[in-house]
């Protein structure tokens, strides 16, 4: 008697039965071994049906409604900004990930150097193989982040796609832009050039002219009421740690509600 576990569904059988190219034999085999152990296939079909489910609420676009063809192709381009700005996105994320392994947040070293953090960007930018393209990269991705951000809610705005039922994800969206701006804010301090040192300068000031509360966002925001290791610390652990996942959360969110509802395209 043998002891090993009958294949109900006989799935070597049925692949003998079918001219599968190699390809496709190493595809549902991998399939087939993960199936038994972790029953991907009722997960896949639990997904399916989900899909469908969801897909038969969503409203039709007015191209379809209308039957309208392609008489509004000129608008097209214009509902590209939002991917265009997820795809920056995503390339400033990876850029900066990368610059990351050589980026020293220190903003004084113990030897008495000027800046830690302004040293290792210019090993960045002189020393390092391809590391002026890598910082070039991360630079220009979050610059055109921040216009098509800008331009996509210009055009959500002027096609009148914030009104009834898509009043939440413009909202989401207007957080959506705040975060780009600190993203780029604090991106902007971290190499702590000249530049940089009078940018955190002036945002303690603005932080400072904020009535009753004014002194508390300088502290939190930059550790005092002058610039300081302490706020290069802050400006490092915002960029890098806390708003690329609040950011991915929300990108999500906002692409899931999209499509869910449908876009909203002009009459």
């Amino acid at each position: 008697m043998s002891l090993e576990r009958k294949d109900d569904h006989d799935h070597k059988g049925w692949m003998k039965s079918r001219e599968l190219s190699p390809l496709e034999t190493i595809y549902l085999t991998t399939l087939i071994w993960l199936d038994k152990r972790l029953r991907v296939v009722d997960y896949l079909e639990i997904l399916e049906d989900l899909y469908y489910k969801v897909n038969m609420q969503m409203p039709k676009s007015h191209t379809e409604q209308y039957n309208l063809d392609n008489k509004f192709w000129y608008w097209y381009p214009l509902y590209a900004l939002g991917s265009f700005s997820t795809i920056a996105y995503i390339v400033a994320a990876i850029s900066g990930a990368l610059l990351g392994f050589y980026y020293a947040p220190a903003a004084a070293a113990a030897d008495g150097s000027p800046t830690v953090a302004y040293d290792s960007v210019l090993l960045i930018m002189g020393q390092l193989n391809l590391g002026y393209f890598l910082r070039s990269v991360h630079r220009w991705a979050a610059q055109i982040m921040v216009a098509a951000v800008f331009l996509h809610m210009l055009r959500v705005y002027f096609t009148g796609a914030y009104k009834e039922p898509r009043e939440l994800n413009w909202l989401i969206g207007i957080i959506l832009i705040s975060l780009t701006l600190v993203f780029g804010y604090t991106g902007y301090l971290l190499p702590w050039s000249q530049l940089s040192y009078w940018a955190g300068q002036i945002g303690v000031e603005m932080s400072l002219s904020i009535p009753l509360i004014g002194e508390w966002v300088a502290q939190l925001m930059f550790g005092g009421f002058t610039l300081s290791q302490a706020t290069l610390q802050r400006m490092y652990i915002l960029h890098v740690f806390f708003l690329p996942f609040i950011t991915t959360a929300v990108i999500a969110l906002h692409i899931g509600i999209v499509w869910m509802q449908g876009i909203a395209e002009p009459h």
